[in-house]
């Protein structure tokens, strides 16, 4: 069989569609959302006979899956459920994922193509930084690389010292982490009395969840002497792996598993190649959650035709520097204004809707800082318990959002808000 990643416009399109066509049905009879859905729109199964048929399908939203919570998106009993993993909400609900069997086959093969598209071979040691558990970087790389045939060290994340031991160790030739991490690592070899970049042997590191610059991919590369590279994924979708860098400046989309359009995301028509817009993606074998164009609120461009790098024909998405939403990606973590406001609004000493968060990126991390004001009632308090109260509030928002961050308490007037949609966020990160 030749080689997907190579194939025809014409071979891939004939591969979609069939699997288009099946995954419709297999939705319709089984995920009552979605089959209500296209009850609505007037349309059926029989109706869509190619992949040329998916603009007379409805979109699906994060919206969909919260409200569906935790289960009712999933379109197969639980019995053929075999993991479930989760993504933070904007309410508290998380979004829950189900994997059937040949999902995470599927989705094991999707991560072992990627690492193929970095010079990964089974002669290396994959040293994987991602978090494991319901978030699913470190799982997705995990079951990847074993694929592949790697000697896998799952290191999970946090204990910096442990982790340059066991990448000195063991010998490690394959970081996969966090962009943020992987520049933790390097500067924790510069400042250390025990390690030289020249006790390690790593070539190559595959970095995601979250955003990062060109500037930063350079640095990592010249503070840990590898190749950097970049992939992509969701939880919705199946997790990363969804799409990865070649070497070049775009990413390749495992367009047999996933199908990508690109939409302007007002008036949710489908956009040409080049020009920018909201990407949304569709399942084409998914049985735990299949998800048919679902708007990941991700903008960028995508490109089709061979690619002058590598030579694979499947299609080419630039990287995400934007969102559609208001949602914010800090270490990894996903982010959204709406949780912190919840958590702010509960406190009685603040004026928890006067609130403003503030995005940097210090050095070589992000970091989060929340204004909020002060009740005017509660402002002429003491030093001791103005800090008490600092404390409080951090706990209660990193309790929301699962990081830290500095808090700042404001005199009541000295957050702004405008007469309009009042700005809740300044990403000063340049991304």
């Amino acid at each position: 069989m030749k080689n997907v990643e190579y194939l025809s416009k014409e071979e891939m399109k004939s591969i979609q569609s069939e699997r288009l066509v099946n995954q419709i049905k297999y939705v319709y009879e089984n995920q009552k959302p979605y089959r209500d859905k296209m009850d609505e729109a007037l349309i059926k199964p029989e109706d869509i006979k190619s992949i040329d048929d998916i603009r007379k399908l409805p979109f699906t939203t994060k919206h969909d899956l919260r409200e569906n919570y935790p289960f009712g998106f999933f379109a197969t009993s639980m019995d053929n459920i075999v993991r479930i993993h989760a993504s933070s909400g904007t309410t508290g609900k998380l979004t829950t994922m189900g994997y059937t069997k040949r999902d995470l086959e599927d989705w094991t093969d999707a991560f072992k193509r990627s690492l193929s598209f970095a010079g990964v071979t089974n002669k290396d040691i994959c040293h994987i930084s991602y978090g494991y558990g319901l978030f699913t970087g470190g799982l997705g790389a995990h079951y990847g690389s074993e694929e592949l045939g790697c000697a896998v060290v799952p290191c999970s994340t946090g204990n910096t010292q442990r982790q340059l031991q066991l990448l000195k160790d063991f010998g490690a030739t394959v970081l996969l982490c966090t962009p943020s991490y992987a520049l933790v690592l390097a500067e924790a070899i510069e400042k250390s009395e025990e390690y030289t970049i020249d006790d390690f042997k790593l070539r190559i590191g595959i970095f995601g969840a979250e955003p990062w610059s060109l500037g930063m991919k350079q640095q990592i590369e010249e503070k840990l002497h590898i190749k950097a590279y970049d992939i992509y994924g969701l939880s919705e979708i199946s997790g990363p792996g969804v799409s990865m860098n070649c070497g070049g400046e775009y990413l390749h989309i495992q367009e047999d598993y996933f199908y990508p359009e690109i939409i302007d995301p007002e008036t949710l028509e489908n956009l040409p190649d080049g020009v920018e817009g909201e990407l949304v993606f569709t399942t084409l074998r998914k049985e735990g959650v299949p998800l048919i164009r679902y708007r990941t609120r991700d903008l960028c461009k995508l490109y089709h035709g061979t690619c002058p790098i590598c030579g694979r024909t499947l299609v080419r998405m630039d990287r995400v520097k934007a969102r559609s939403d208001d949602m914010l990606i800090i270490r990894g973590v996903n982010v959204f204004p709406s949780q912190i406001e919840n958590a702010l609004t509960k406190i009685k000493e603040l004026n928890g809707s006067h609130y403003l968060l503030v995005v940097e990126r210090q050095g070589l991390l992000d970091s989060l800082e929340v204004k909020v004001e002060l009740n005017p009632s509660y402002f002429s308090d003491t030093i001791k318990d103005i800090e008490k109260l600092k404390k409080k509030v951090e706990h209660e928002v990193t309790s929301a959002i699962g990081i830290a961050p500095k808090i700042t308490l404001c005199a009541p007037g000295e957050v702004p808000l405008s007469d309009g949609k009042t700005k809740r966020t300044i990403d000063n990160r340049k991304i």
